[in-house]
């Protein structure tokens, strides 16, 4: 008897642990899990109604002038023979890529990874109530570490990715009490520490069976320096630290991060002054970036 189960989307920001817990997801022999194609973030209600068949013919060069789509190898024409027998809708399009390319590997159910998928919770689980979604997120401290990947920053970029991981960190809290039993958030300082008791958690959550090729895949996947370990200091400056913890310290103890003290003298000044640009860039990411903070953020746990 086939169980019916949805599809699987890893979202949240950059350097959170999307791609490791992807890989490790991949493995399991039941689960095809894609990455960089896009399809909600660029495709998703821009070319009109698709039961227009110039809207679809409009779309589809578009979807297929993508690199990660065109890595799915897609057969346009059973695409284009198969979404014409059903609803017109988007998702269904967006399904048949996924469904196609999951069945010609052999597995049965498909997954993908975006960043920042979480802004699409409403329609995609207005599609697919079955589906699932595992939400990463991270200490903003580390993640402004130049050694955990992001290289040297740009003046501003502090605020901008501050404000970015406000408002994840608010859909996260929004969506996993608008849809409790089909949404899940996981630290990436979990997943670090403890990934095999964190991957058969995500498992239960997903109703799979944890199986070997999976303890295979976390074996070799592999985290920064900084994953899991807790020390601060290591990851940002005291300027830097002080700086998030003045705009989202409410926010960070919500997710069980300390907030271990108010900042010093010398961190305030640094506010006041040096962080101007990190402040004007916070009002724009939030002017023309996604929206407003829906100011909603309680514990998550």
């Amino acid at each position: 008897m086939s169980i019916d189960r949805g599809p699987i989307f890893i979202g949240g920001l950059s350097l959170s642990g999307k791609t490791q817990l992807r890989i490790v997801l991949d493995a399991h022999p039941e689960i095809s899990m894609t990455r960089r194609t896009y399809m909600w973030d660029r495709f998703y209600q821009r070319f009109g109604d698709l039961g227009k068949a110039r809207n679809l013919d409009l779309c589809l060069s578009a979807m297929l002038a993508t690199e990660g789509i065109q890595k799915l190898q897609p057969d346009l024409a059973r695409i284009r023979t198969e979404f014409l027998d059903g609803r017109p809708t988007y998702a269904r399009l967006f399904a048949l890529f996924h469904q196609h390319h999951a069945e010609a590997a052999g597995k049965r159910r498909w997954g993908d990874q975006l960043g920042f998928v979480e802004r699409f919770a409403d329609p995609i689980f207005a599609s697919f109530p079955s589906a699932r979604m595992i939400h990463m997120i991270r200490d903003p401290r580390a993640r402004v570490d130049p050694q955990a990947g992001t290289g040297r920053r740009r003046p501003g970029s502090l605020g901008w990715e501050t404000a970015r991981w406000l408002h994840s960190a608010d859909l996260a809290e929004r969506n996993r009490e608008a849809f409790p039993d089909c949404y899940r958030v996981v630290r990436y300082e979990q997943l670090a520490s403890r990934p095999e008791q964190t991957v058969r958690e995500v498992c239960a959550f997903l109703e799979e069976e944890y199986v070997g090729t999976m303890a295979e895949a976390i074996e070799a996947v592999t985290f920064d320096s900084h994953g899991g370990t807790g020390d601060l200091a290591a990851q940002a400056s005291n300027a830097e630290r002080a700086f998030v913890e003045a705009h989202a310290g409410r926010e960070l103890l919500a997710f069980d991060y300390p907030v271990p003290r108010p900042p010093l003298r010398e961190d305030v000044s640094f506010l006041l002054v040096d962080r101007q640009l990190d402040r004007a860039a916070m009002v724009a990411w939030r002017i023309f970036g996604n929206g407003p903070r829906t100011d909603r953020v309680r514990r998550w746990a």
